[in-house]
């Protein structure tokens, strides 16, 4: 980037990067059986499966960790129940708290996502080389904020 161009770039730039890692783990998920997944659906599972519990995630505690209301977050659940990724259960301490947790088709999703992600950073480091990947990994890991995942991220783009 010259020094004419503006600061502006460089989260531009990061934001394009994401975008098109995304883009394609999405396009490989549909390949793989996944054609409905979207990006917010990631950010469903990562939470579901951290936020849960041993027992489950609510709507609320999903709401919470998305940044979005409760009623946002049981809209979600219910297209991801119906797609078949999330199951309804109860909490064996509370019957009256109805808890969603991960299914075999979002587990074989994460799967398929991981490896795609992996692939995808194989390749970057063959264009990059290894050790310029590595140094940028780092380089970010100094100037973020440590908490990898921010499950409120779509919230803070508007997304709901």
């Amino acid at each position: 980037m010259s020094s004419d161009e503006g600061g502006y770039e460089l989260p531009l730039r990061l934001l394009l990067g994401f975008r098109s890692i995304v883009d394609e783990v999405h396009a490989e998920l549909a390949e793989r059986g996944h054609a409905e997944m979207r990006p917010m659906h990631g950010f469903v599972f990562q939470a579901v499966g951290r936020v849960g519990g041993r027992y489950g995630c609510t709507a609320a505690d999903l709401g919470r960790a998305l940044g979005v209301s409760k009623q946002a977050a049981g809209k979600h659940i219910e297209a991801l129940e119906r797609l078949g990724y999330l199951r309804r259960g109860h909490d064996p301490q509370d019957a009256r708290r109805k808890v969603y947790t991960l299914t075999d088709r979002a587990t074989d999703a994460l799967t398929e996502s991981a490896r795609a992600f992996d692939r995808i950073h194989r390749r970057w480091a063959d264009i990059l080389g290894a050790d310029r990947l590595a140094a940028l990994e780092e380089d970010l890991r100094r100037v973020t904020p440590g908490d990898l995942f921010r499950f409120d991220t779509p919230n803070w783009f508007g997304a709901s």
